[in-house]
């Protein structure tokens, strides 16, 4: 695979892993009052015993330990992708001269291309021709035995 295919995985990569944090990190994030002014948000049903209430607040405090790891590890995850990039980025060749000695090769390259595609189309004219030739005399030679003729 080549260093531009490479490159493109990665940040596809980088993309999945970003999108996937940030919508972990939304996810179990904690609710917090933008402004005092707003009214508190109706409580929610209580439990009938303390046993309940004990089981309640330890599967949350549970909840936001998983989330505070899970968060850690993904953007560890994402740190490391981007690094992989930066990787591939610096193993990109160096340009030599600027960008006037690129802009002369792209100028040099197209005129190859002009001159290739200029033979090119001297053969796709010599083909048609001959194409042409090969339907008429099959023709002829087709009309030749529905009629019953001896060729000339």
């Amino acid at each position: 695979m080549d260093i531009i295919s490479q490159l493109q995985e990665q940040v596809n990569t980088t993309a999945a892993l970003a999108f996937n944090t940030f919508g972990t990190l939304q996810r179990d994030a904690s609710p917090v009052r933008l402004s005092p002014n707003y009214p508190e948000p109706p409580a929610a049903a209580k439990p009938a015993d303390d046993a309940a209430a004990a089981a309640a607040a330890a599967a949350t405090a549970t909840a936001t330990v998983n989330a505070v790891e899970q968060s850690k590890l993904m953007g560890a995850e994402l740190v490391k992708a981007a690094k992989q990039f930066d990787t591939l980025v610096a193993a990109l060749p160096l340009s030599e001269g600027g960008e006037e000695a690129q802009l002369k090769r792209i100028a040099e390259l197209q005129a190859e291309n002009d001159a290739i595609g200029q033979e090119l189309q001297k053969q796709l004219e010599a083909a048609e021709k001959e194409l042409k030739q090969v339907q008429e005399l099959f023709n002829q030679a087709s009309d030749n035995c529905l009629n019953l003729k001896k060729p000339d």
